[in-house]
């Protein structure tokens, strides 16, 4: 938690109302998003119970395992929950735009939008994670077969397992780490993360307080938990009763059916308060800004989807591997620093407040220009170079040197280095020198230099492209990573064989 998440959990409580903690949004919201809410039974790993999925809030589709313990029903559910998933994803996979390559590279072809799956919690995330896993290398012929759509399913589920721990992605969110990462609320975090209590913070009933609303919301007969697991008194009172009463109704289809119709209506009183809540936390995300950078991380979501699919386009294509080799993983590791470096300086850059963290603990500051010399030259060298010089006087607690390169969110083209440091009247008087970003001329462009009287931030946070690191081949390395195997050692027959 940073300093103004604790400032604004404290103003949500004497305010009593959730505080914005970002001035724009993160994040990408589909148009058309699948809200995916899984169940699983209690003390089993991994055994779905029920979900409901739809792309519409009001066209929700219940999938139910009569017999979460049944191998068979368990890879009956997943075929039917496969097909409808499987075809809301290649639903994506019909208009292309080109893309320029870019330095000497050839154009490629990328889908115009892509998937996105809505999760109640980080729960589901889980659980989309480990139920891939367990269908993505199933055999679809001989013993055990199961149907041909469960292998794909489950390998679409690991690509979107995999999307969401790459920082930035929005092809999988849990919906309860999205808006905790949008508001604060009067409430610990272990608290947000019962997706009913968290919009009672965000969007309490008419009339009421966020607080009795949130009290009410952890009542799980007031506001059923949202998944994975269920609420224990549920399970002894009502689950159980309903699955027994669907596993002695076997050879009787009207009494089967019956049984089967009781347990979904019984599950279904779970699943649609949480679906309603789904709707309504995309309701509140979609009323909010988005950043500038949305948008072109959401280009590598779909860069990532159509790559996908290209690959499953080949007959021959594998599932994911149950684990990395070493270079993999160290490739892996590699992509993902990357991306978590280029997400939080963009953040940074989009949003004031995020911005405020680092102002806070020296690694930015913002203020007035107070003085500034647009047309100043630098004829110290074999070529006369525009270099303007602007003062920024700020009171934040600058911990930045002479020599050091800052860039402005305003004009992110544009770098600048501290030349000097001064105490003046009510803070500090930097001097800057400004490279970039003004054209080639002598004479700045209009509005290319900050002028007197303009409030500016200048941070080290940079958004520059950063090389990825260079790795050797799996065959390149050690039998302990994967390479080739290690020669066997040599016997004693071998000494006296090279001896004679």
């Amino acid at each position: 938690m940073t300093s103004l998440t604790s400032i604004a959990r404290a103003l949500a409580v004497r305010d009593h109302a959730a505080q914005r903690i970002t001035a724009v949004r993160h994040t990408h919201v589909s148009p058309r998003p699948l809200v995916f809410i899984p169940l699983t039974l209690a003390g089993e790993a991994n055994a779905p119970l029920a979900a409901m999925v739809g792309d519409r809030p009001d066209a929700p589709r219940l999938f139910v395992v009569p017999q979460p313990r049944n191998r068979d029903q368990r890879f009956a559910f997943a075929a039917e929950l496969g097909r409808f998933v499987v075809t809301y994803v290649d639903s994506f996979a019909r208009r292309q735009e080109e893309v320029p390559g870019g330095r000497g590279r050839e154009s490629r072809q990328r889908f115009t939008d892509a998937p996105q799956l809505l999760v109640p919690n980080p729960g589901g995330i889980g659980f989309v994670r480990l139920f891939g896993r367990s269908t993505r290398l199933r055999r679809t012929y001989g013993e055990y077969a199961v149907d041909r759509v469960v292998p794909l399913f489950g390998q679409w589920l690991t690509f979107f397992s995999e999307r969401a721990e790459y920082p930035g992605s929005s092809m999988l969110l849990a919906m309860t780490s999205v808006l905790g990462a949008h508001w604060a609320t009067g409430q610990s975090a272990v608290e947000d993360a019962n997706l009913a209590a968290l919009l009672a913070w965000l969007d309490p009933p008419a009339g009421r307080s966020p607080f009795d609303a949130a009290l009410d919301a952890e009542d799980p007969e007031i506001c059923p938990p949202a998944g994975p697991t269920t609420d224990p008194t549920f399970d002894a009172d009502r689950l159980a009763p309903a699955i027994d009463r669907y596993a002695r109704t076997d050879g009787n289809p009207v009494a089967r059916q019956q049984a089967l119709s009781r347990l979904e209506a019984v599950l279904a009183t779970q699943l649609e308060p949480t679906w309603r809540l789904m709707w309504k936390g995309a309701e509140l995300l979609n009323g909010l800004t988005p950043g500038a950078s949305v948008v072109d991380r959401w280009a590598q979501d779909r860069d990532a989807y159509t790559s996908y699919v290209t690959y499953l386009s080949d007959g021959n294509a594998l599932p994911q591997a149950r684990r990395d080799n070493a270079v993999a993983a160290a490739r892996r590791l590699s992509r993902l620093e990357r991306a978590q470096a280029a997400y939080d300086s963009q953040r940074a850059l989009d949003d004031p407040l995020v911005m405020a963290e680092y102002r806070l603990t020296g690694e930015a500051f913002a203020g007035t220009v107070v003085h500034a010399e647009p047309d100043r030259v630098d004829a110290s060298g074999t070529r006369r170079r525009l270099r303007p010089h602007i003062t920024v006087r700020t009171q934040d607690p600058l911990r930045l040197g002479v020599g050091v390169c800052v860039q402005s969110p305003a004009r992110t083209g544009q770098k600048a280095d501290i030349v000097a440091v001064t105490l003046a009247e009510g803070g500090l008087d930097v001097l800057l020198e400004l490279t970039g970003g003004m054209g080639r001329s002598l004479t700045p462009p209009p509005g290319s230099v900050p002028a007197e009287g303009e409030w500016i931030t200048y941070s080290t946070i940079s958004d520059e492209f950063q090389r990825a690191g260079q790795f050797p081949d799996a065959d390149d390395t050690p039998w302990t990573h994967g390479g080739p195997p290690a020669p066997p050692a040599p016997t004693e027959e071998d000494a006296v064989e090279d001896w004679s």
